[in-house]
C-alpha cells in the first residue's frame, strides 16, 4: 500500500501498514519533515491527550516520541473527575521531527519515496460501482503501484499562505503545496471544500522580560505519554503566561483592513475554538484582554510560541501589537504569524473504516478529512493505515465504536457530520467518557491492537499483566472488610482515598501496584454506578452498531425504502446498521426496513 504525506496521519498510516506485515511505500515532499510540528511543538490536552493514550495502546509512535523529548509535562484538570483528566507535554519542535524520521526509517517492510504524488490512478470498479485504486503517479511520472493509498496530505492539498497583502502558494512556510493532485480527487467525482488556519509569530527567547510574566511549571513527578515508557528523566522547562491589553487590540482594530481574512481572500472557514486573535479582538470587543502563553520550542532554541494569537495581519502590525504585550516591549519577531488555506475532503463520503466512498482502495486520514490538530490526525492515521492493511489483505474492516475509544467517536463524527468548520477533539463529545478515561486505554484497545498485529507480543504481555493485578486487588477490596464495611465500600466514599485503604490494607501494599494502577483502582470503585448505567447503555448501542450490512448489499431491492435514503446508503455503502443510522437522509422507518430485510435474507440462508 501507499501513503501519500509524511506528517502525524500520514507517519502512523505507515508505521501501522507496516507493523502489520505490508509493504509500504511513504511518498514526500521531504524525508526530512516527516513528523514535522507545522504549528506549537505541544502533544495533548484536553480530550487530544486520551487520543495520543489510544495512539499508543494500539501501538502508535506519537506517545514514545513525546516521551523521548517532551521539555515539560503536565496533567490537566487534576481538580476534576478522572474521565476529563489529559496529559499534555511542549516538546522540543526538532528533537520531534528527529525522533520520527528515526522511526521511520527503521521500521521493517516500510519504504519513504521523495517526490510529489500528483494523481490517483484506479480503473472502473463494475463490481461496486465507481473507481477501484491502482497506484499513485509522481510529478516525475514514476508510478507507484498499489491497491490502496492512504492519503494524508494535511495543509498541503491546494494549499495557499497569507500575511497581509502577501500571499504564496505552500503548505507551510518555506514548503511548497501539493496542489495538482486536487484536480485528481475532482475527477473522481469527490467533493472538496476549503479550511483555513493559522500560527503566531515566533519569538526570540533573549528579547523576552521573563520577570514581568507568570511563570507556569511540569509537574513535580511528571506522568509519560506512553505505556511503554517506565518512568520519565527529563529536566523541565517553564512556560509563560502574559496578556493582551487594550492598546493592543486598538492596534489590531485598527489594522484589521488589512486581515486577508476581513479582505475576503480566504474563503476557507477556521476553527472555531482556536481563532486568530484579530477574531478574538473582532468577535470578542467586551473583553479587555486575551491570555497568551509563551511557550519554548525546545531546550536549547531561542524560538518561543506565543500560544493564543495566532495572526494573517502584516507584519509590521504584527511586530507593533507583540510591543503592547507585557513581557514583550522589545521583543524580536524571528518569524511572522500567517494563515494557511487548503483542500479537504468533505466528510460525508467517508466510511467508518476512513475509505472514501466510491473510490475502492483510498483511505483518507488528518486534516484532509477537515480536522484539526496533531493528536485527531495521528489517530485518524492509524486507523486508517491499519484497514488499508485489512483491506489488502481481503479482510473485514476495523472499526472502533462510541463506547470503546475516542478514536470511535471522532470518526463517527467525521462520518456523522460534515464539519463546518476544521474538527476538534473534546471530552464532552463522548457520551461514554468515565469508560473512556486516559489512564486505561492501554485495558481498553492494546488486546486489540495485539490481534490485528498491530502491538507486539511484551506490550500485551505487560497490560495483560496490569489487569490481572487490578482485578485481583478488586477482589481484595471486596472481600477485606474494616468496621463492618468492606474496603471497597469505604473507597467509594468522597473523602476516602486509595492512598488511605493502602494504609489499612497490609495486603493491598503487597500487591505491590504502581500509582497508575492505584488510580485506575479508585476510578473503578468510585465511580461503579455511573460506570454500570453507561455499560448498559453501550450493550443497546451495540447491538445496532454490531449489525454489519453486506458489502454488496442491493438496497434497491428494499421495498418502501426513501429514494433519498437509497441513493445516500448506495453512495456511502455503510459497514453496519449503526453507521446507516448516522447517514444524513436515512430516517428511523429506512432503518427498520433495512433490519426486517437483513432478518429475512439471514434466516432464508439458515433455512429457518
Amino acid at each position: 500500500m501507499i501513503v501519500v504525506g509524511g506528517g502525524h496521519a500520514g507517519s502512523e498510516a505507515a508505521l501501522a501498514s507496516a507493523r502489520m506485515g505490508r509493504a509500504t511505500a511513504m511518498v514526500v515532499l521531504d524525508p526530512a519533515a516527516i513528523g514535522r510540528m507545522s504549528c506549537n511543538p505541544a502533544i495533548g490536552g484536553i480530550a487530544k491527550g486520551q487520543l495520543v493514550r489510544e495512539v499508543d495502546a494500539l501501538g502508535g509512535a506519537m506517545g514514545l516520541a513525546t516521551d523521548e523529548t517532551g521539555i515539560q509535562f503536565r496533567m490537566l484538570n487534576t481538580s476534576k473527575g478522572p474521565a476529563v483528566r489529559s496529559p499534555r507535554a511542549q516538546c522540543d519542535r526538532e528533537a520531534y521531527n528527529g525522533a520520527m524520521v528515526r522511526r521511520v526509517l527503521a521500521q521493517p517492510r516500510l519504504t519513504v519515496v521523495a517526490g510529489e504524488a500528483v494523481a490517483l490512478e484506479t480503473v472502473a470498479d463494475d463490481a461496486h460501482g465507481g473507481h477501484a485504486i491502482r497506484g499513485v503517479r509522481l510529478a516525475d511520472g514514476t508510478m507507484l503501484h498499489a491497491p490502496a493509498v492512504v492519503l494524508t496530505t494535511g495543509t498541503f492539498l491546494a494549499g495557499r499562505l497569507f500575511a497581509g497583502e502577501w500571499e504564496a502558494d505552500g503548505g507551510r512556510h518555506g514548503e511548497r503545496a501539493a496542489s495538482r493532485i486536487s484536480s485528481s480527487l475532482r475527477a473522481l467525482g469527490l467533493r472538496l471544500g476549503r479550511h483555513k488556519t493559522g500560527t503566531p509569530p515566533r519569538l526570540h527567547r533573549d528579547s523576552i522580560r521573563f520577570d514581568q510574566l507568570v511563570e507556569q511549571h511540569g509537574d513535580e513527578q511528571p506522568v509519560p505519554f506512553s505505556f511503554r515508557t517506565s518512568r520519565l528523566d527529563v529536566v523541565q522547562q517553564s512556560c509563560w503566561i502574559t496578556r493582551t491589553t487594550e492598546a493592543t487590540h486598538a492596534i489590531i482594530r485598527a489594522a484589521a483592513h488589512r486581515s486577508p481574512m476581513y479582505q475576503g481572500r480566504i474563503q476557507g472557514v477556521g476553527p472555531r475554538y482556536c481563532p486568530s486573535v484579530e477574531d478574538k479582538v473582532m468577535r470578542f470587543a467586551d473583553q479587555p484582554s486575551h491570555q497568551v502563553f509563551l511557550e519554548p520550542e525546545g531546550a536549547n532554541s531561542p524560538e518561543v510560541y506565543p500560544n493564543g494569537i495566532s495572526t494573517s495581519l502584516p507584519e509590521d502590525v504584527q511586530l507593533a501589537f507583540l510591543r503592547t504585550i507585557p513581557g514583550l516591549e522589545d521583543v524580536v519577531v524571528l518569524r511572522p504569524g500567517y494563515a494557511v488555506e487548503y483542500d479537504h475532503l468533505v466528510t460525508d463520503q467517508l466510511r467508518g473504516d476512513l475509505q472514501v466512498a466510491g473510490v475502492r482502495g483510498l483511505f483518507a486520514a488528518g486534516q484532509v478529512n477537515g480536522t484539526s490538530g496533531y493528536e485527531e490526525a495521528a489517530g485518524q492515521g492509524l486507523v486508517a493505515g491499519a484497514n488499508a492493511a485489512l483491506f489488502v489483505r481481503g479482510e473485514g474492516p476495523f472499526v472502533l465504536d462510541r463506547a470503546t475509544a475516542y478514536l470511535g467517536v471522532m470518526v463517527d463524527d467525521l462520518c456523522r457530520v460534515n464539519p463546518s468548520e476544521p474538527y476538534r477533539m473534546f471530552t464532552s463529545r463522548a457520551e461514554y467518557r468515565l469508560l473512556l478515561r486516559s489512564d486505561n486505554a492501554d485495558r481498553r484497545l492494546t488486546p486489540i491492537g495485539r490481534s490485528l498485529g498491530l502491538v507486539d507480543e511484551a506490550a500485551a504481555a505487560a497490560v495483560e499483566s496490569k489487569e490481572r493485578r487490578i482485578q485481583a486487588a478488586r477482589r481484595l477490596l471486596d472481600l477485606e472488610r474494616r468496621e463492618g464495611r468492606t474496603l471497597c465500600e469505604w473507597l467509594r466514599r468522597p473523602e476516602v482515598t486509595v492512598g488511605q485503604i493502602c494504609g489499612w490494607s497490609g495486603a493491598l501494599c503487597d500487591m505491590a501496584l504502581g500509582p497508575d494502577e492505584l488510580s485506575e483502582l479508585e476510578a473503578e470503585v468510585k465511580y461503579e454506578g455511573y460506570v454500570s448505567r453507561q455499560a448498559m447503555e453501550v450493550e443497546r448501542l451495540r447491538r445496532m452498531e454490531g449489525t454489519k450490512l453486506p458489502a454488496a448489499f442491493d438496497y434497491r431491492a428494499v421495498p418502501g425504502l426513501s429514494a433519498e435514503a437509497r441513493a445516500r446508503l448506495e453512495q456511502r455503502r455503510p459497514l453496519t446498521l449503526g453507521e446507516a443510522s448516522r447517514v444524513p437522509g436515512v430516517r428511523q422507518a429506512d432503518l427498520q426496513l433495512l433490519l426486517v430485510l437483513l432478518r429475512r435474507e439471514r434466516a432464508a440462508a439458515s433455512g429457518t
